[in-house]
């Protein structure tokens, strides 16, 4: 691993608000109904537990795992199901919680892949965007933060599996 350091980019409060401004509008937008909440793993954990514990619902909580592959570290948008979810989608109020949407070709096919499961709805909630990386159109209803090209770790996500565990959100600057 090549010499680095961590700055701040987000503090541990600033996510802290940010998460509760986003629970809020949930609940709100979906006042009176129930949420199931798909997580894609591995980074998305962090992010949708925090955030099921600031929706005011009932909240029903999947998990799936989906790695791209391609040369690299380019994503081809060719995407393997690594971890299926457990409950079926039908007729279910579904917001799919990820980490960090990119490229947008990973979300893209699992959308679409959901989608076709019968879902009454389907949203996608981002804890960070990075548009100036997107390659394919995703919709995401609600956004974290927007943020430039960085290399982010922190909250779930990871620079070689490391850093997961951080509070806030930070760049990997290297030395």
């Amino acid at each position: 691993m090549e010499k680095h350091h961590i700055e701040v980019m987000f503090t541990e409060e600033e996510v802290d608000r940010r998460i509760q401004e986003i629970g809020d509008q949930i609940t709100r937008d979906y006042a009176g109904k129930q949420i199931h909440m798909v997580c894609v793993l591995k980074g998305g954990a962090f992010f949708m537990c925090e955030l099921a514990k600031r929706i005011k619902l009932d909240v029903s909580l999947d998990f799936m795992s989906a790695s791209s592959y391609g040369s690299g570290t380019e994503s081809s948008g060719l995407v393997k199901i690594v971890k299926d979810l457990d409950e079926p989608l039908k007729d279910k109020e579904v917001i799919v919680v990820e980490d960090i949407v990119d490229s947008g070709r990973t979300l893209s096919y699992l959308l679409k892949m959901l989608s076709e499961r019968g879902p009454r709805s389907l949203k996608l909630c981002t804890l960070l965007d990075k548009p100036s990386r997107r390659v394919t159109d995703v919709d995401v209803t609600y956004t974290g933060f927007k943020i430039p090209d960085e290399f982010v770790v922190g909250y779930g996500l990871d620079y070689d599996q490391m850093y997961r565990n951080l509070p806030y959100i930070g760049v990997v600057k290297f030395d």
